[in-house]
């Protein structure tokens, strides 16, 4: 155990730290120790291999983690949550995808694996609490447990959070919410961990990164159909709906055509009906561009619903920074929100988080943009009574860190 370890105390809880074989993780679980908590680990195998580099990947992941509690003197369990993984997560992805909608499997696996299954098996296993690597901040008062950004603004991981409750808030822990990635690695490197200089990871939670289109391949055939202009041309082939999303520039395979200017292309919208890609030149063109959104059923973290109209901020990315909107409309069901500007690429199927001040207060997941072209004009394609825009509403003038 590196010297700098405390022995445990005797009123500090167990916790139980989801310990992945990352950097992150294993400064989690050092400071807890630092701090005097009786400190056990977890690693959670949560995808089944299905080649030789994904088997000798997650065997890696396994050793580090192995090597870290080895080194701190706890205690590794682990556990396979492969099929709640595939019922509760990957199920989901594929029937989002399938629909024309880009999800965030992170959100998703944050719910229902890291603070649902993984905490459930931790309190069967002794444990008051759980910890994880991710870089976020809790805090409580009277009226309860309020999840708030992490002090290193590039890292924070509240955006995939924003589906968690109180009773997730009240059992888990950040060890990391006040540091920043720097500081992070050299706690590690003092400390002689064996993930000091491990590699981020990145890519689908838990299965890693892939040739996207490719893996996806695997469980969505491909589907070909056309690439149009908004006005109807039709300027190439698309290799199936899911394996595109809005504002993607890379992939698509259109070079110089005549008759149109050298600019690159873009995804703009998805026509499921007629399976059917709309592209559009520039970063910026109007029909990237939306001035507010239609969500689905919102989740409050720590509160109430507010009452409509309600400004704060949100985010539609991870890492996005913060945006002011206005929530002009909610219910149990859904919501509508207001940008104070142009938001560009808001994606069905990801999710819009809300926050106030340093407070996320929860989100939805986007059910659709509505757009300003402009001069104040809805824009409409006529070809095949195509609708690019929606109607903007009535009476209105125009996102764990290893």
């Amino acid at each position: 155990m590196p010297q700098n370890v405390q022995a445990p105390i005797a009123h500090r809880p167990t916790v139980m730290v989801g310990l992945s074989g990352g950097v992150d993780s294993s400064v989690a679980a050092l400071l807890l120790l630092e701090q005097g908590y009786r400190v056990e680990g977890l690693f959670m195998k949560n995808w089944e291999e299905d080649d030789t580099a994904d088997y000798c990947a997650a065997a890696a992941d396994l050793e580090d983690a192995a090597k870290t509690a080895a080194l701190l003197g706890i205690r590794l369990h682990r556990v396979n949550f492969s099929t709640e993984y595939w019922d509760r997560v990957f199920s989901r992805f594929l029937t989002e995808y399938r629909a024309a909608r880009t999800p965030n499997p992170d959100i998703l696996c944050n719910r229902e694996i890291k603070f649902r299954a993984f905490l459930d098996h931790a309190l069967d296993l002794g444990a008051e609490r759980i910890a994880t690597g991710h870089y976020a901040r809790v805090a409580r008062d009277h009226v309860g447990w309020h999840l708030r950004l992490a002090a290193d603004a590039n890292k924070d991981q509240t955006y995939f959070l924003y589906l968690l409750g109180q009773e997730q808030l009240g059992r888990c822990l950040f060890p990391l919410g006040n540091l920043n990635k720097h500081e992070v690695r050299a706690i590690a490197r003092r400390a002689g961990l064996p993930t000091a200089e491990r590699k981020d990871s990145t890519g689908i939670c838990f299965i890693g990164e892939r040739r996207f289109r490719d893996f996806l391949a695997r469980y969505l055939p491909r589907a070909p159909g056309p690439m149009e202009t908004p006005e109807g041309q039709v300027i190439g082939e698309h290799q199936g709906l899911a394996y595109y999303t809005i504002g993607q520039r890379r992939g698509l395979g259109i070079g110089g055509l005549a008759g149109q200017v050298e600019a690159p292309w873009f995804v703009a919208r998805k026509d499921l009906a007629r399976n059917a890609l709309i592209l559009v030149q520039g970063h910026d063109h109007p029909l990237l561009m939306s001035r507010g959104l239609d969500g689905g059923a919102p989740h409050w973290i720590a509160a109430e619903p507010p009452a409509v109209p309600f400004t704060c901020r949100l985010r539609l990315r991870h890492r996005q920074a913060l945006q002011n909107c206005t929530l002009i409309e909610l219910g149990d069901d859904r919501c509508r929100v207001r940008f104070a500007r142009p938001q560009r690429a808001v994606t069905p199927g990801q999710a819009a988080v809300f926050y106030r001040g340093e407070e996320c207060l929860g989100g939805a997941v986007i059910e659709r943009a509505w757009a300003e072209p402009p001069n104040n004009t809805r824009y409409t394609a006529t070809r095949h009574n195509l609708r690019i825009s929606l109607p903007l509403p009535p009476g209105e003038d125009g996102g764990e860190g290893e």
